[in-house]
């Protein structure tokens, strides 16, 4: 099949096949803000597409044969301030005027601070605009499996946490604004503590990334980037108000930002964020307790004087999650009939009310960032950040002792504290052809745990220096680099009752990259890249040891655990014509001592309940597959557009299979964009389309409680358009998930066990821009 896709792959970029209207023309002129004079020289770029020109000395700019999509258009030019904005070409031309703020800025700085996240040549997927747009009041897990090879590990129907080519948790890093997501991300059901809301862009980059961002990174890096604070004194808002039918949960968010004209320079932005849903219906019957509360914030400021920037930023994230009543079981035997009879041992009506069990989580996060870009000699930036996590989890029955009941205190409690700095050089281009940057990174954590251990308390020193090069020579690019991390860890032990031990453990090891790019005319690129990264053994993966309330199961360390060590190699070929817009990529990973938590033969019973048993082993193993995507332009307003995705992955020691391997995925979608107004409203669209998931039989035999489930397909649809309210316009979409009400499970729940996946859902989206 893969060799097949291959085929087909090849054959669509070769035979120039189009897909895409890109005889697009983008035109416009620059203006001085306060003046209204003519800019001349300014560099009018498109980092999607690659493109750049020059304003004229009448101050006009053009950009032909350009595809339709979204743009990031970037302005720049020597004495006034950068200017960032999204645009969509959904027409022939399209005219986009800018006013400029006068500044006393470089040029050559602001080019490398735009370009500092783009200098990879791993394949990277991003979403914004109007595809972010409907995601809006989805977790960033759903968000996210949008992008094709990722997918989700869920618990339940209201927790997930993104899965890269197979792989979650702590080999995939997610960094929020710039600073690294530090949480409890060990847990399958410790979903990110992140407000999608505040991002602008998702941006994934898959392969191994750990040259730039470190051994988190071993499947990939998920990119939450706010939009930049407006340059400019006018007063900006955006309301976006979600409802969903199931759960008949609501959501609202709304974002203010600004500048202050009396301190020139100083931008700010406000955001908040409010969610409330009850239970959730599968096409059955309610899952009982799986309401959430979600209560969010955050601020920042930011302030540009010359070659000095700042910006600090702080956010709060607080959320109340409901885990289902029906995955804790009180013994061996009802959970056999459980697994047995498919149907879920407790049973209720709708209810916003959260029960124990249930996790109340609250993340703060707080950043500092200072860039310092002197004349011709680079760009220094240093971020500091200080997070704190704290995560309670309830059981399901409360202490039998009643004095205890009554303080219902959590019978999980964590707090980590983690502080980061990273200091970054970006050089200036040598020759016009090498840019590159070098880093260096200290992080230090102390992870605290109270009430009834299942991890150890903690404390982590991780320490990293990295060196990254591009060489780029007409159609050629090729970039390098290395790494080196260093990790300390304290852990605390309690083998008896009333002794302590400390155990002491150090890892260290190198990462290194390399990859080139090949462009073959305006239409056809080729991407190679091999590396080989690490990441040491978690605390958890050594020393757990009881039952995870929110995961209903019992958990076990192996203190004897390696660092893994990954061998990465990947190719992506991606072609863009008039019609056709095509991307297959193909990825091998072959991982040394791959850390997986691996189900045992029977369940274990506690004094708690009985739970699966679930313990941490360590095998060889290979993940490799296939992401491919068409997008297909049949008319100038009809589209459709198809993604495939496998992975396939063993123990290559033992000649077996590995569990939780993400199935086989297939996507089909139509899209119908009028250019004219519609009754009255513009940027009308109407898409539908259907997802198949086929039944995993790559798992192992006997090594699961119950066997994976048979494959499904899912059918949604979707509606919107805008209205124009005094040049602020209304945008309104309607859209309908799983809407035949199809009963299935998914492979990836780690509740498949208990009972059904979410049936129908309609959502119902607002977002008015003032």
């Amino acid at each position: 099949m893969i060799r097949w896709l291959i085929g087909i792959g090849l054959l669509l970029m070769s035979s120039g096949l189009q897909a895409q209207n890109c005889s697009c023309t983008l035109r416009g002129e620059v203006h001085d803000r306060q003046t209204g004079q003519p800019v001349a020289g300014a560099v009018i770029w498109l980092p999607q597409a690659q493109r750049q020109t020059q304003t004229n000395a009448a101050g006009r700019y053009e950009l032909r044969n350009l595809c339709q999509g979204q743009y990031r258009l970037i302005c720049q030019v020597l004495g006034y301030q950068s200017d960032t904005l999204s645009i969509e070409l959904r027409h022939e031309e399209l005219e986009q005027d800018l006013h400029l703020q006068e500044e006393d800025v470089h040029l050559q700085n602001v080019t490398i601070t735009a370009q500092r996240l783009e200098s990879s040549l791993l394949t990277r997927s991003t979403i914004e605009g109007s595809a972010l747009d409907q995601t809006r009041g989805q977790t960033l897990s759903d968000a996210l499996k949008n992008v094709t090879g990722v997918t989700s590990l869920q618990t339940g129907s209201s927790i997930g946490k993104p899965i890269i080519h197979g792989m979650h948790s702590n080999r995939v890093l997610i960094l929020n604004n710039g600073i690294r997501q530090e949480g409890q991300q060990w847990g399958s059901e410790h979903a990110p503590e992140i407000d999608p809301f505040v991002a602008k862009r998702l941006t994934v980059v898959k392969g191994a990334a750990g040259v730039r961002y470190g051994p988190e990174a071993l499947a990939g890096v998920v990119l939450v980037e706010p939009e930049p604070l407006p340059q400019q004194p006018d007063f900006q808002g955006e309301l976006n108000l979600v409802g969903f039918s199931n759960g008949r949960q609501g959501v609202g968010s709304l974002q203010l930002q600004g500048g202050l004209g009396v301190i020139p320079g100083l931008a700010w932005r406000l955001q908040g964020t409010l969610k409330r849903g009850g239970n959730l219906r599968t096409p059955g019957y309610f899952l009982a307790n799986t309401g959430i509360s979600e209560r969010n914030y955050s601020v920042t400021l930011g302030y540009r004087r010359g070659n000095w920037q700042l910006e600090g930023f702080m956010s709060q994230f607080s959320t109340e999650l409901g885990i289902f009543s029906g995955s804790h079981i009180g013994s061996v035997s009802d959970l056999e009939n459980v697994l047995k009879n498919g149907e879920p041992f407790i049973k209720s009506g709708f209810s916003y009310q959260i029960n124990r069990p249930f996790q109340d989580v609250s993340h703060t996060l707080q950043k500092l960032k200072i860039s310092y870009a002197p004349a011709q000699r680079g760009l220094w930036s240093l971020t500091l950040a200080r997070q704190i996590n704290q995560r309670a989890e309830y059981d399901l029955h409360r202490p039998r002792n009643d004095s205890l009941a009554n303080l219902n205190r959590p019978e999980l409690n964590f707090k980590l504290t983690s502080y980061n700095a990273d200091l970054v050089w970006e050089h200036p281009a040598i020759a016009k052809k090498i840019t590159g940057s070098a880093g260096l990174s200290l992080s230090y954590q102390r992870n605290l745990v109270y009430g009834r251990p299942l991890i150890p308390n903690f404390r982590q020193l991780t320490t990293g220096f990295f060196w990254l090069e591009k060489y780029t020579h007409q159609d050629w690019e090729l970039e390098a680099g290395v790494r080196y991390d260093f990790r300390y860890q304290r852990i605390t032990l309690f083998p008896s009752r009333g002794v302590r031990t400390y155990k002491h453990l150090q890892f260290g090891n190198a990462s290194g990259s390399l990859g080139v790019l090949r462009r073959l005319g305006s239409h056809w690129s080729m991407r190679l890249n091999g590396g080989m990264a690490w990441r040491p053994p978690n605390v958890n993966e050594l020393y757990s040891a009881g039952v995870h309330h929110g995961a209903a199961a019992y958990e076990e360390g192996e203190a004897s655990l390696k660092p893994e060590t990954a061998f990465n190699l990947d190719y992506t070929t991606e072609y863009t014509g008039k019609r056709l817009r095509a991307e297959v990529s193909v990825y091998r990973n072959y991982i040394q001592n791959f850390i997986y938590l691996k189900p045992q033969s029977e369940p274990i019973l506690t004094i708690r309940g009985a739970f699966p048993y679930f313990k941490y082993t360590q095998v060889d193993a290979v993940f490799q597959g296939i992401d491919a995507s068409f997008t297909y332009l049949i008319t100038k307003q009809l589209s459709w557009q198809t993604k495939y995705a496998v992975v396939r992955a063993k123990d290559v020691e033992h000649e077996a299979r590995l569990v939780q391997i993400p199935p086989d995925r297939l996507e089909n979608s139509l899209r119908l964009q009028p250019e004219k107004a519609v009754l009255g409203l513009t940027n009308v669209f109407v898409e539908a389309g259907h997802s198949y998931v086929a039944k995993q039989i790559r798992a192992p035999e006997n090594g699961d409680f119950a066997p994976p489930p048979a494959a499904y397909w899912l059918w949604n649809a979707a509606m919107g358009g805008s209205i124009p309210i005094h040049r602020h316009p209304l945008q309104l979409s309607l859209s309908v998930s799983n809407a035949f009400n199809t009963r299935y499970r998914d492979y990836l729940n780690r509740f498949r066990y208990y009972a059904d996946d979410q049936g129908r859902n309609l959502s119902l989206r607002a977002k008015w821009i003032f």
